[in-house]
């Protein structure tokens, strides 16, 4: 059976995957930083809650010990935790802006993956998702037919262009474990204050796919609910 963990998983497209997958017969743990709602949220989904900050090395190290003491291994690791910033105009953007979006974003798939690779080369067939964003491709970014091309949002994007290409690098690098990024797609949620269009299970339709599919599938890749993004 696999066992997959997922970050940022008590709401929106975290919650979402954890429900899918644990519907299609996954053993999921469901991540958060906040205890009494991850805990509510797994409760609700009869799956285990570990505490998990990505942003605190000390509370990702104290995951993988908990998790290693109950599952002793995973299969599967979902790098779905994301903030969007602070909502103000560009030339109001701070360093102090970026550090906590990138920290969010991007540094905290380096920090995970790092963390979980001894506990993932145990699985036959280990595999990381992250949850990037058609924001971050210039290709979409730069289409008029694309609402991508219509909101200006220089973290957030960044911090995504950034996911997309620590996931090709680390498709190479980590050979033996397919490592790929899904578009969720202009979803609602918390994130955008529901105003995306698609519901959270057409959000999570790129994830899951990359959380069932054999071994064989592929790895690198960037992938939406349709195929693949180009960027």
């Amino acid at each position: 059976m696999t066992i997959t963990l997922i970050t940022g998983a008590n709401k929106g497209l975290g919650y979402e995957t954890a429900r899918r997958l644990t519907e299609l017969g996954q053993t999921v743990i469901l991540g958060a930083r906040d205890p009494e709602r991850g805990r509510a949220a797994a409760d609700a989904l009869g799956i285990r809650f570990v505490q998990l900050d990505v942003t605190d090395d000390a509370s990702v190290a104290a995951s993988v010990a908990d998790v290693q003491a109950h599952e002793g291994h995973i299969d599967t690791l979902i790098n779905n935790a994301g903030i969007i910033g602070r909502a103000v105009a560009a030339e109001e953007l701070t360093g102090s802006d970026a550090a906590a979006v990138f920290d969010t974003n991007v540094v905290s798939i380096v920090r995970m993956t790092s963390a979980f690779l001894p506990l993932l080369r145990k699985s036959p067939a280990p595999a990381v998702i992250n949850v990037s964003s058609g924001m971050g491709s210039f290709t979409l970014t730069h289409d008029p037919d694309r609402v991508e091309s219509t909101i200006a949002a220089p973290l957030y994007t960044a911090s995504k262009a950034a996911v997309t290409m620590l996931t090709t690098q680390y498709a190479k690098a980590l050979p033996g474990i397919r490592v790929n990024a899904a578009d969720p797609g202009y979803t609602a949620t918390d994130l955008n204050a529901h105003r995306g269009p698609q519901t959270v299970t057409e959000g999570t339709d790129a994830i899951v796919t990359l959380a069932t599919e054999g071994p064989d599938a592929g790895t690198g890749r960037f992938i939406d609910r349709f195929g693949v993004v180009g960027w």
